[in-house]
């Protein structure tokens, strides 16, 4: 990934928080991810940590539409999908599955227990949010243009417990450094 795409990405998502009213900590840690693939228009997402502690985290996230979070499942991260502005769909499957496999599988939507055919698309407008428990997969993106999301959630630990269906994903892209960094990354070193 380019530091010129990730510094426009970067642009764009400050402006798009700065535009809806949320404000961030002092010297927040950014992180923009194209998951190794290079295709950062349509599998890519903008992520700020705004609280790293042992037993919890919070992060903020910045999507535009077509931009899709790929498959995936944590071991250990319980988490919080939060919509908080515009409009987000997240596909669920059962844990220790595949997107292929059928069932059905039961989550909290707002803090209510609901069950859908595992592999459905959940639909999440501002303001709600879905639990999603260790080993479920999922994968989302904006059916807005743009997108802001929150995720609370368990300790994180984002080089160990992210396991993507892509064996080809990586968690941080690798940069070409064609211009000068706007932010230090979370992975940069």
């Amino acid at each position: 990934m380019k530091r010129s795409e990730i510094n426009k990405a970067l642009h764009s998502a400050k402006q798009y928080f700065a535009n809806n009213g949320w404000v961030l900590p002092p010297q927040p840690l950014w992180d923009v991810t194209d998951f190794g693939l290079g295709t950062f228009a349509t599998q890519g997402l903008v992520l700020v940590n705004l609280c790293e502690e042992v037993e919890y985290c919070e992060k903020l996230m910045y999507a535009t539409q077509n931009q899709m979070t790929p498959h995936h499942y944590h071991k250990k991260k319980k988490e919080d999908i939060i919509c908080r502005t515009g409009a987000l769909e997240i596909q669920l499957w059962k844990p220790a599955a595949t997107p292929e496999n059928n069932g059905v599988l039961s989550f909290k939507k707002n803090g209510k227990l609901i069950t859908i055919n595992s592999g459905d698309i959940v639909k999440v407008n501002a303001g709600e949010r879905i639990t999603i428990e260790p080993y479920v997969w999922h994968a989302f993106w904006p059916s807005s243009t743009e997108c802001m999301i929150g995720e609370v959630s368990t300790a994180n630990d984002d080089l160990n417990d992210n396991f993507f269906v892509n064996s080809d994903i990586g968690r941080y892209p690798e940069i070409i450094e064609d211009e000068a960094a706007v932010v230090k990354l979370v992975s940069d070193k």
